[in-house]
Protein backbone atom coordinates (compact mmCIF):
# COMPACT_ATOMS: atom_id res chain seq x y z
CA UNK A 1 0.00 0.00 0.00
CA UNK A 2 2.90 2.15 0.72
CA UNK A 3 4.70 1.53 -2.05
CA UNK A 4 1.17 2.34 -3.95
CA UNK A 5 1.01 6.11 -2.87
CA UNK A 6 4.43 6.32 -3.65
CA UNK A 7 3.99 5.78 -7.28
CA UNK A 8 0.67 7.78 -7.30
CA UNK A 9 2.43 10.82 -5.68
CA UNK A 10 5.28 10.17 -8.24
CA UNK A 11 2.71 10.37 -11.38
CA UNK A 12 1.06 13.57 -10.10
CA UNK A 13 4.19 15.29 -9.30
CA UNK A 14 5.05 14.49 -13.26
CA UNK A 15 1.78 15.24 -14.45
CA UNK A 16 2.57 18.89 -12.79
CA UNK A 17 5.79 19.25 -14.29
CA UNK A 18 4.53 18.54 -17.64
CA UNK A 19 1.94 20.78 -17.23
CA UNK A 20 3.91 23.47 -16.74
CA UNK A 21 6.26 22.98 -19.14
CA UNK A 22 3.38 22.80 -21.69
CA UNK A 23 2.27 25.98 -20.82
CA UNK A 24 5.78 28.15 -20.58
CA UNK A 25 6.12 26.53 -24.29
CA UNK A 26 2.97 28.03 -25.21
CA UNK A 27 3.32 30.97 -23.67
CA UNK A 28 6.48 31.81 -25.59
CA UNK A 29 5.14 30.77 -29.35
CA UNK A 30 2.11 33.19 -28.14
CA UNK A 31 4.91 36.00 -27.42
CA UNK A 32 7.11 34.91 -30.65
CA UNK A 33 3.86 34.87 -32.67
CA UNK A 34 2.53 38.57 -31.51
CA UNK A 35 6.35 39.61 -32.18
CA UNK A 36 6.39 38.47 -35.44
CA UNK A 37 2.63 40.32 -36.28
CA UNK A 38 4.15 43.42 -34.99
CA UNK A 39 7.09 43.16 -37.09
CA UNK A 40 4.74 42.27 -40.18
CA UNK A 41 2.73 45.23 -39.21
CA UNK A 42 5.77 47.68 -39.22
CA UNK A 43 6.80 46.52 -42.30
CA UNK A 44 3.61 47.09 -43.75
CA UNK A 45 3.51 50.29 -42.43
CA UNK A 46 7.15 51.12 -43.97
CA UNK A 47 6.47 49.79 -47.37
CA UNK A 48 3.53 51.42 -47.47
CA UNK A 49 5.35 54.69 -47.11
CA UNK A 50 8.06 53.78 -49.15
CA UNK A 51 5.27 53.44 -52.06
CA UNK A 52 3.44 56.58 -51.25
CA UNK A 53 7.62 58.22 -51.66
CA UNK A 54 8.13 56.60 -54.66
CA UNK A 55 4.69 57.82 -56.05
CA UNK A 56 5.56 61.36 -54.82
CA UNK A 57 9.05 61.36 -56.64
CA UNK A 58 7.23 59.72 -59.23
CA UNK A 59 4.80 62.72 -59.46
CA UNK A 60 7.36 65.25 -59.20
CA UNK A 61 9.37 64.27 -62.13
CA UNK A 62 6.28 63.81 -64.30
CA UNK A 63 5.50 67.70 -63.41
CA UNK A 64 9.27 68.61 -64.46
CA UNK A 65 8.84 66.62 -67.56
CA UNK A 66 5.27 67.78 -68.30
CA UNK A 67 6.58 71.48 -67.75
CA UNK A 68 9.64 70.87 -70.00
CA UNK A 69 7.40 71.91 -72.48
CA UNK A 70 5.82 75.25 -71.30
CA UNK A 71 9.51 76.62 -70.37
CA UNK A 72 10.76 75.92 -73.60
CA UNK A 73 7.61 78.05 -74.85
CA UNK A 74 8.25 80.67 -72.12
CA UNK A 75 11.62 81.11 -73.24
CA UNK A 76 10.98 80.79 -76.59
CA UNK A 77 8.39 83.83 -76.08
CA UNK A 78 10.72 85.80 -74.25
CA UNK A 79 13.73 85.52 -76.58
CA UNK A 80 10.80 86.67 -79.42
CA UNK A 81 9.68 89.80 -77.26
CA UNK A 82 13.74 90.25 -76.43
CA UNK A 83 14.76 90.29 -79.98
CA UNK A 84 11.22 92.41 -81.50
CA UNK A 85 12.53 95.32 -78.18
CA UNK A 86 15.94 95.45 -79.48
CA UNK A 87 14.59 96.09 -82.92
CA UNK A 88 12.28 98.80 -82.08
CA UNK A 89 15.25 99.97 -80.11
CA UNK A 90 17.66 100.24 -83.02
CA UNK A 91 14.99 101.76 -85.14
CA UNK A 92 14.37 104.37 -82.48
CA UNK A 93 18.64 105.10 -81.96
CA UNK A 94 18.16 105.05 -85.46
CA UNK A 95 15.92 108.09 -85.52
CA UNK A 96 17.67 109.57 -82.84
CA UNK A 97 20.84 110.03 -84.74
CA UNK A 98 19.03 111.20 -87.40
CA UNK A 99 17.26 114.28 -85.62
CA UNK A 100 20.53 115.03 -84.09
CA UNK A 101 22.31 115.42 -87.49
CA UNK A 102 19.25 117.18 -89.32
CA UNK A 103 20.67 120.86 -89.12
CA UNK A 104 20.49 121.99 -92.36
CA UNK A 105 18.55 119.37 -93.52
CA UNK A 106 15.68 120.68 -96.54
CA UNK A 107 13.30 118.45 -93.84
CA UNK A 108 12.27 120.92 -91.40
CA UNK A 109 8.95 121.53 -89.19
CA UNK A 110 6.21 124.36 -90.62
CA UNK A 111 7.27 127.82 -89.91
CA UNK A 112 3.95 128.52 -88.09
CA UNK A 113 5.68 124.88 -85.50
CA UNK A 114 9.04 126.59 -85.44
CA UNK A 115 7.90 130.13 -84.05
CA UNK A 116 5.37 128.52 -82.22
CA UNK A 117 7.51 126.61 -80.10
CA UNK A 118 10.62 129.22 -79.98
CA UNK A 119 7.99 131.54 -78.24
CA UNK A 120 7.17 128.88 -76.24
CA UNK A 121 10.75 128.26 -74.75
CA UNK A 122 11.08 132.08 -74.70
CA UNK A 123 7.84 132.31 -71.98
CA UNK A 124 9.77 129.16 -70.27
CA UNK A 125 13.45 130.16 -70.22
CA UNK A 126 14.33 127.59 -67.16
CA UNK A 127 12.72 125.14 -68.16
CA UNK A 128 13.09 124.66 -71.82
CA UNK A 129 15.32 124.91 -74.37
CA UNK A 130 14.11 125.04 -77.99
CA UNK A 131 16.88 124.11 -80.90
CA UNK A 132 14.62 124.90 -83.70
CA UNK A 133 17.65 123.87 -86.12
CA UNK A 134 16.95 120.07 -84.84
CA UNK A 135 13.23 120.26 -83.41
CA UNK A 136 14.23 119.13 -80.43
CA UNK A 137 12.66 120.74 -76.77
CA UNK A 138 14.87 119.96 -74.33
CA UNK A 139 13.46 119.85 -70.89
CA UNK A 140 15.39 120.81 -68.00
CA UNK A 141 15.16 118.40 -65.49
CA UNK A 142 16.63 120.37 -62.80
CA UNK A 143 12.98 122.12 -62.70
CA UNK A 144 11.17 119.92 -64.99
CA UNK A 145 11.43 117.29 -61.49
CA UNK A 146 11.99 116.75 -57.55
CA UNK A 147 16.20 115.57 -56.86
CA UNK A 148 15.89 112.04 -57.58
CA UNK A 149 12.77 112.20 -58.66
CA UNK A 150 10.84 111.23 -62.04
CA UNK A 151 7.30 112.76 -60.71
CA UNK A 152 6.65 115.81 -62.88
CA UNK A 153 6.09 119.36 -61.25
CA UNK A 154 3.34 121.31 -61.55
CA UNK A 155 4.83 123.95 -63.22
CA UNK A 156 6.24 121.68 -65.52
CA UNK A 157 2.66 120.59 -65.90
CA UNK A 158 1.35 123.82 -67.15
CA UNK A 159 4.46 124.17 -69.90
CA UNK A 160 3.51 120.56 -70.90
CA UNK A 161 -0.11 121.50 -71.32
CA UNK A 162 1.01 124.21 -73.59
CA UNK A 163 3.33 122.21 -75.50
CA UNK A 164 0.65 119.58 -76.32
CA UNK A 165 -1.19 122.33 -77.40
CA UNK A 166 1.24 123.59 -79.99
CA UNK A 167 1.92 119.75 -81.18
CA UNK A 168 -1.88 119.24 -81.95
CA UNK A 169 -1.89 122.40 -83.87
CA UNK A 170 -3.65 121.65 -87.76
CA UNK A 171 -0.06 121.69 -89.00
CA UNK A 172 1.87 119.39 -86.16
CA UNK A 173 -0.43 117.20 -85.05
CA UNK A 174 0.72 114.40 -88.11
CA UNK A 175 4.81 114.60 -86.79
CA UNK A 176 5.95 111.54 -84.84
CA UNK A 177 7.04 112.76 -80.66
CA UNK A 178 10.43 110.89 -79.58
CA UNK A 179 10.39 111.26 -75.66
CA UNK A 180 14.20 110.88 -74.68
CA UNK A 181 15.29 110.62 -70.88
CA UNK A 182 18.77 111.41 -70.24
CA UNK A 183 21.22 111.96 -66.97
CA UNK A 184 24.43 113.25 -65.99
CA UNK A 185 26.98 110.76 -64.56
CA UNK A 186 26.35 110.86 -61.24
CA UNK A 187 25.17 107.32 -59.63
CA UNK A 188 22.23 106.89 -58.16
CA UNK A 189 22.94 106.33 -54.77
CA UNK A 190 20.40 107.15 -52.31
CA UNK A 191 19.06 104.12 -51.54
CA UNK A 192 15.39 105.49 -51.32
CA UNK A 193 15.86 106.62 -54.57
CA UNK A 194 17.10 103.44 -55.42
CA UNK A 195 14.16 101.96 -54.42
CA UNK A 196 12.85 103.35 -57.69
CA UNK A 197 15.47 103.99 -60.26
CA UNK A 198 18.11 101.22 -59.91
CA UNK A 199 20.32 103.32 -61.81
CA UNK A 200 20.43 106.17 -64.52
CA UNK A 201 19.08 103.81 -67.06
CA UNK A 202 16.24 103.52 -64.96
CA UNK A 203 15.92 106.96 -63.85
CA UNK A 204 16.36 108.56 -67.07
CA UNK A 205 13.96 106.42 -68.67
CA UNK A 206 11.28 106.82 -66.11
CA UNK A 207 11.52 110.52 -66.55
CA UNK A 208 10.83 109.98 -70.68
CA UNK A 209 8.00 108.21 -69.65
CA UNK A 210 6.78 110.86 -67.47
CA UNK A 211 7.27 113.45 -69.75
CA UNK A 212 5.50 111.09 -72.01
CA UNK A 213 2.68 110.51 -70.19
CA UNK A 214 1.83 114.25 -69.37
CA UNK A 215 1.72 114.99 -72.76
CA UNK A 216 -0.62 112.24 -73.23
CA UNK A 217 -3.16 113.62 -70.57
CA UNK A 218 -2.93 116.96 -72.67
CA UNK A 219 -4.86 114.63 -75.60
CA UNK A 220 -1.42 113.59 -77.72
CA UNK A 221 -2.24 110.30 -79.45
CA UNK A 222 -0.15 107.25 -77.64
CA UNK A 223 0.31 106.16 -81.15
CA UNK A 224 2.33 109.63 -82.02
CA UNK A 225 4.66 108.93 -78.92
CA UNK A 226 8.09 106.72 -78.49
CA UNK A 227 9.88 106.90 -75.25
CA UNK A 228 13.48 105.91 -74.43
CA UNK A 229 16.24 106.31 -71.72
CA UNK A 230 19.69 106.68 -72.87
CA UNK A 231 21.31 107.35 -68.67
CA UNK A 232 24.51 109.14 -68.87
CA UNK A 233 25.59 107.97 -72.44
CA UNK A 234 24.69 110.77 -74.32
CA UNK A 235 26.28 113.76 -73.19
CA UNK A 236 26.21 117.04 -74.54
CA UNK A 237 28.38 118.92 -71.96
CA UNK A 238 31.21 118.08 -70.12
CA UNK A 239 30.56 116.12 -66.84
CA UNK A 240 33.30 117.67 -65.01
CA UNK A 241 31.20 120.84 -64.40
CA UNK A 242 28.21 121.74 -62.48
CA UNK A 243 26.92 123.46 -65.61
CA UNK A 244 27.63 120.97 -67.96
CA UNK A 245 26.24 118.14 -65.81
CA UNK A 246 22.58 120.37 -65.55
CA UNK A 247 22.54 120.98 -69.45
CA UNK A 248 23.24 117.19 -69.85
CA UNK A 249 20.29 116.17 -66.85
CA UNK A 250 17.14 116.92 -69.55
CA UNK A 251 14.48 115.48 -71.34
CA UNK A 252 14.41 116.07 -74.84
CA UNK A 253 10.99 115.74 -77.10
CA UNK A 254 12.09 114.95 -80.54
CA UNK A 255 10.00 116.35 -83.10
CA UNK A 256 10.11 113.69 -85.91
CA UNK A 257 10.13 114.90 -89.72
CA UNK A 258 7.87 111.81 -90.04
CA UNK A 259 3.82 111.25 -89.66
CA UNK A 260 2.02 108.55 -88.12
CA UNK A 261 1.71 105.74 -90.55
CA UNK A 262 -2.05 105.21 -89.72
CA UNK A 263 -5.53 106.73 -88.80
CA UNK A 264 -4.69 107.22 -85.31
CA UNK A 265 -4.14 110.89 -85.62
CA UNK A 266 -7.77 111.53 -86.57
CA UNK A 267 -8.63 109.68 -82.99
CA UNK A 268 -6.46 111.60 -80.93
CA UNK A 269 -8.61 112.57 -78.07
CA UNK A 270 -8.45 109.06 -76.15
CA UNK A 271 -6.22 109.42 -72.92
CA UNK A 272 -4.50 106.34 -71.83
CA UNK A 273 -4.25 105.91 -67.98
CA UNK A 274 -0.95 106.74 -66.04
CA UNK A 275 0.33 106.29 -62.74
CA UNK A 276 2.24 108.65 -61.92
CA UNK A 277 0.13 109.62 -58.98
CA UNK A 278 1.00 106.41 -57.52
CA UNK A 279 4.69 106.72 -57.75
CA UNK A 280 6.47 108.17 -54.80
CA UNK A 281 8.90 111.14 -54.78
CA UNK A 282 12.26 110.57 -53.82
CA UNK A 283 14.92 112.50 -53.17
CA UNK A 284 18.06 111.34 -55.13
CA UNK A 285 20.52 112.62 -52.52
CA UNK A 286 20.21 112.08 -48.86
CA UNK A 287 21.21 115.62 -47.85
CA UNK A 288 19.48 118.49 -49.26
CA UNK A 289 22.43 120.58 -51.22
CA UNK A 290 23.17 124.81 -50.23
CA UNK A 291 22.77 126.86 -53.19
CA UNK A 292 20.25 126.46 -55.97
CA UNK A 293 19.14 122.62 -56.43
CA UNK A 294 20.58 120.88 -59.33
CA UNK A 295 18.53 117.54 -59.57
CA UNK A 296 19.30 114.65 -61.76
Amino acid sequence: MARMYHFLGLAALSFALTGCVSTDKYTAVKLENESLRSQLGDSASKAQAAQAQAQAYQNQLQALVDGAGSKDGLVKNLSEQLNLAQAQLGELNAKYQEALGRVGSQVALPEVVTSALDEFAKQNPDLVDFDAARGIVKFKTDFTFATGSHVVTEKARGAIARFAQILNSEAAKGYELMVAGHTDNTPVSNPATKAQHRDNWYLSSHRAISVGEELMKHQINPQRVAVVGYADLRPIAPNTTVAGKAQNRRVEVLILPSTVRSNAVASSNSTPKTSNSKRANLNKDAVAPTGPVLNK
